[in-house]
């Protein structure tokens, strides 16, 4: 059965915090996670990849992009709109 996005941005997460898949919560940040500016900036290249999409961020200014990276569930809630909206 193949992973839905949920499943995938969270190992691409979980594997950025170095971290199992069960130790991920959808409230979590990804601060309490463990994951720095950097690790951040791999995790957003690791999804662009791994979808085949464009993440609207920007590392320099992240509170003036439309990507929401308050917590797991508003990563993969974005993560999922971007995907639908590529198919569309």
């Amino acid at each position: 059965m193949p992973e839905t996005v949920k499943q995938r941005v969270i190992q691409i997460i979980a594997d950025q915090a170095i971290l199992e898949v069960s130790d991920i919560s959808m409230s979590q940040t990804l601060e309490e996670l463990g994951i720095d500016s950097m690790g951040l900036v791999e995790s957003i290249f690791a999804i662009e990849e791994a979808f085949d999409i464009q993440v609207p961020f920007n590392a320099n200014d992240p509170e003036a992009s439309d990507f929401d990276i308050s917590s797991v569930a508003s990563i993969v809630s974005a993560v999922e709109k971007l995907v639908a909206d590529q198919t569309a």
